[in-house]
């Protein structure tokens, strides 16, 4: 080492490694843990989203706001592998995972839940946390994990009623209850309080900080409520006509003139 060289100055991959897009954008020397890259989805002549550039840390809680038809929904559907890009990339911890099917990303440790429950009515509320455990546990470890996802969404004493008994904040209880099992790094949530009261909804919010904060999980979640939103958010980013719009802290985005016109009701 020469007397002007530091370590920090010696790249620890060689000279001549060269690294992917996927790497340089979300490898092990970020913190980013998802970027898209030019994103664009197309419905025959209708764009909905429109070359996004989105990023999310490891870790992080970020909400996705926006008025109706902004994309939002496509946005997470594109992460997820519900929908197929019409354009751009996606790259997640490292890997380019725009051509991987659903199942692949849920294996590297994307999980979501959708604005509608989507937990199975005929079957308990064990059997329902039960089927995502069993993918990777078994015996005394799975029994263990489902009593405590079960305990985590304050479902104790239900473990044997049908989740179709449920009331719709607890059935979203359960939802991310099951989607929490699967122990992902990335947690996508589509609306996770609506039509929920107010003790509903701070007790989802409590749910979503205590993940965050003592499982590590980062969050993109999609909500209308800005009362919600920013009791949750570290930052949120603004979609508008498939496009990001703003990104920021929810102060700023509140008082921003432009949001508001196009999100808090003053766009005619």
């Amino acid at each position: 080492m020469s007397d002007t060289e530091t370590e920090s100055d010696i790249d620890p991959l060689g000279p001549n490694v060269r690294q992917t897009a996927a790497e340089l954008a979300t490898g092990d020397r970020t913190e980013t843990l998802l970027q898209t890259d030019g994103l664009v989805k197309q419905f025959g002549g209708f764009t909905a989203t429109d070359d996004v550039d989105f990023s999310v840390a490891e870790g992080e809680l970020r909400c996705l706001i926006g008025p109706n038809g902004a994309g939002k929904s496509t946005l997470l559907n594109l992460i997820t592998g519900t929908y197929e890009a019409s354009d751009g990339s996606i790259y997640y911890n490292g890997h380019d995972i725009t051509d991987l099917d659903p199942h692949e990303r849920v294996s590297r440790g994307i999980s979501m839940k959708f604005q509608v429950p989507s937990v199975y009515g005929d079957l308990s509320v064990r059997e329902n946390v039960r089927l995502p455990v069993q993918q990777f546990a078994d015996g005394e470890e799975r029994r263990r994990l489902v009593a405590e996802a079960i305990e985590a969404a304050g479902l104790t004493g239900y473990e044997d009623v049908a989740a179709s008994q449920l009331s719709h904040g607890q059935q979203q209880q359960l939802e991310i209850g099951m989607a929490a099992a699967l122990e992902p790094d990335l947690l996508l949530l589509d609306e996770p309080v609506a039509g929920l009261d107010v003790a509903e909804r701070e007790a989802i919010a409590e749910r979503i900080r205590r993940l965050n904060e003592e499982e590590g999980i980062a969050f993109i979640v999609i909500e209308h409520d800005t009362d919600f939103v920013a009791s949750i958010a570290e930052e949120v980013t603004v979609l508008h006509n498939g496009e990001v719009f703003r990104e920021g802290p929810i102060e700023e985005i509140e008082s921003d003139p432009e949001v508001q016109r196009i999100y808090l009701g003053g766009e005619s």
